[in-house]
């Protein structure tokens, strides 16, 4: 799973997922931008954990004063790097959310959304961590998630992803609330306020959890100034 994104839904593909959002979950894209972009001041250095190909620096770039983007995939990176030749404050690196080659408290904010706390299928608490040891004291690192009673917009996203070849077909018995499985094993689970208290045992951080549109939920936690 952790190559999927790498290899199958790489940068056309991965485009194509996102316009085949139907007009609510278009929302719901257009909300976390929104609600990051919110949280950031024009000093800001910025880093977007798993930027895939470049949707969310444009955005962030606008408000912060540089962004860096990471992802694992060649393809969506190379992708990236045509769309942001505009962009002069923003740069992309192929590089793993959970061993960042990257000097820690380098980054203001830290952001992680589309729900890659699950995507990425990775260790979420080592994932955190990373995050935390880039922030400079004070900094914010922001991920998120699918709201719970967002399940059927995401369910009909996921649907036409399916149909249109860029996912495997949806497996109904497996498939419930909140976990979405395909018969080639693509998976996107959901981080609930419950388990994350448990990821975030014993790190110093601030934390809270905030619900966004009423389609996804951000977990923000602040590192502690000294």
């Amino acid at each position: 799973m952790h190559g999927y994104y790498a290899e199958r839904l790489a940068d056309r593909a991965l485009e194509r997922c996102y316009q085949l959002a139907p007009p609510r979950v278009q929302r719901y894209l257009a909300a976390e931008l929104e609600f990051v972009v919110a949280q950031l001041r024009p000093t800001d250095l910025v880093l977007d954990l798993g930027c895939g190909y470049g949707r969310a620096i444009p955005a962030f770039a606008r408000a912060a004063g540089f962004v860096v983007g990471i992802d694992t995939s060649l393809p969506s990176l190379e992708m990236a790097s045509r769309q942001l030749r505009t962009v002069p404050n923003a740069a992309v690196a192929c590089m793993d959310g959970t061993r960042l080659g990257l000097a820690g408290g380098s980054f203001d904010v830290v952001a992680c959304v589309q729900n890659g706390i699950c995507a990425f299928h990775v260790d979420q608490r080592l994932l955190l961590g990373e995050a935390l040891r880039m922030l400079r004291p004070g900094g914010t690192a922001l991920f998120s998630t699918y709201a719970e009673r967002f399940w059927a917009p995401r369910l009909e996203w996921f649907e036409r992803q399916a149909a249109a070849g860029l996912i495997g077909e949806i497996d109904r018995e497996r498939t419930r609330p909140c976990l979405i499985v395909c018969t080639d094993g693509f998976t996107s689970g959901t981080l609930s306020p419950e388990e994350f208290p448990a990821l975030i045992a014993g790190l110093e951080v601030k934390a809270r959890s905030v619900e966004v549109d009423g389609s996804s939920r951000f977990f923000i936690l602040r590192k502690p100034s000294p």
